[in-house]
C-alpha cells in the first residue's frame, strides 16, 4: 500500500468523485480508477459505493480513510521534521488538549518559549484523554495534556497541580440553579450527558454511589461544548470539569459544583522512548526546566 495511493483515495473522498479528483490530482480518470481498483485488489475489500452522481464509502472505506489521514499526516510531519537543519530550532509541535482550566499553564510557558524560538510553531488538537493518547501512540501529537484518570505507563509526565472541579451544567431559569451545590439525589431520575470517557464514567459512578442505579444517561458526549448546547435546549444536565465553562455566557448556561465536591488531576504527558524532532525535545526539555514537580 503505497502513500501516494493513499493520497489519491483521500483526494477522491473529498471530493467524492473520481473525475474531479483526477482534475485535482493532475492524473487522467482512467489512471486513477485503476489506481484504486488495484488498491481494493490489494487489500481485498470494496472501498467505494458507485453511485450516479458522486461516490461514497462502504464501512472498510470509512476504516480506511481514518487510517489513511493518519499516516499521512504522519509521513508529513516526519518530512517537515528532517527537512530542518541541525542547527536551526523551528517547526510545528504538536499538543493535544481537552477543555480544561489546566490550559491557563500553557500560555505563559508557550511565550517564553516562543520568544527563545521564534521559528517554532504550535499545531493545537482538542479532544479527550481518550482521543489525544491515541494520536500519541501513533507519533501525530507530540505532547498531551491529559484528565486523569488515564493510564500512563509508557509516558513521561509532570503533573500540575490544578484541580479539576466536577460542575452540572444548566439552564440559569432551572431549579436546581438556585442551589449551591448538587447532590446525586438531586440528579437522580434525570436525564444525564454523561462524559464519554469509560474512566471518567467509573469516576463519577462511584459518586454517585446507589443513586447510580436510577440515573438516565440521556446522552454521552466527549466535548463539554456539545453537551452544553444539549443542555441549553432543556435536554438534561451535563456533568463536566469546570474548566470547560470558563468562557462561557453565564447567562446561557449556568453550572454549580458537585457535592461531596470531586476533583481531577492533570498531566502534561510525552511517550518515553519516542523519536521527536528537536523542537519537540527542545520543548520538554523547557516544560521540565519550568515546572516545579516532575514524576516519572
Amino acid at each position: 500500500m503505497e502513500i501516494r495511493v493513499l493520497r489519491y483515495f483521500l483526494t477522491v473522498v473529498r471530493e467524492e468523485s473520481i473525475t474531479k479528483a483526477a482534475e485535482v490530482l493532475h492524473i487522467t480518470q482512467p489512471t486513477l480508477s485503476r489506481q484504486l481498483t488495484q488498491l481494493e485488489e490489494e487489500i481485498g475489500v470494496k472501498l467505494f459505493i458507485r453511485g450516479t452522481r458522486k461516490i461514497s464509502l462502504t464501512n472498510e472505506g470509512i476504516l480506511l480513510r481514518r487510517r489513511a489521514e493518519e499516516i499521512t499526516m504522519l509521513v508529513d510531519k516526519t518530512e517537515k521534521e528532517l527537512s530542518v537543519q541541525e542547527e536551526q530550532v523551528e517547526g510545528c509541535i504538536s499538543i493535544g488538549c481537552g477543555e480544561l482550566a489546566a490550559l491557563e499553564t500553557l500560555p505563559e510557558l508557550l511565550k517564553s518559549f516562543i520568544q527563545r524560538y521564534p521559528r517554532v510553531t504550535f499545531d493545537l488538537f482538542t479532544a479527550n484523554a481518550d482521543q489525544v493518547k491515541e494520536r500519541m501512540e501513533v507519533g501525530t501529537i507530540d505532547i498531551g495534556l491529559l484528565l486523569e484518570p488515564i493510564d500512563i505507563d509508557k509516558y513521561e509526565f509532570i503533573r500540575l497541580g490544578t484541580r479539576e472541579r466536577w460542575v452540572a451544567l444548566m439552564r440559569p431559569d432551572d431549579p436546581l440553579a438556585g442551589k449551591e451545590w448538587i447532590t446525586a439525589k438531586d440528579l437522580a431520575g434525570l436525564p444525564i450527558i454523561m462524559a464519554r470517557r469509560a474512566r471518567l464514567q467509573n469516576e463519577l459512578a462511584n459518586w454517585f454511589g446507589d443513586y447510580f442505579k436510577d440515573l438516565n444517561i440521556l446522552f454521552k458526549s466527549n466535548f463539554s461544548t456539545n453537551g452544553a448546547i444539549m443542555v441549553q435546549n432543556g435536554l438534561g444536565y451535563s456533568l463536566v470539569v469546570e474548566g470547560s465553562t470558563l468562557l462561557w455566557d453565564k447567562d446561557k448556561i449556568c453550572c454549580r459544583p458537585l457535592y461531596p465536591e470531586i476533583t481531577s488531576t492533570c498531566v502534561l504527558a510525552w511517550k518515553r522512548q519516542q523519536p521527536f524532532s528537536r523542537a519537540a525535545m527542545k520543548f520538554i526539555e523547557y516544560m521540565k526546566d519550568s515546572m516545579a514537580t516532575v514524576e516519572t
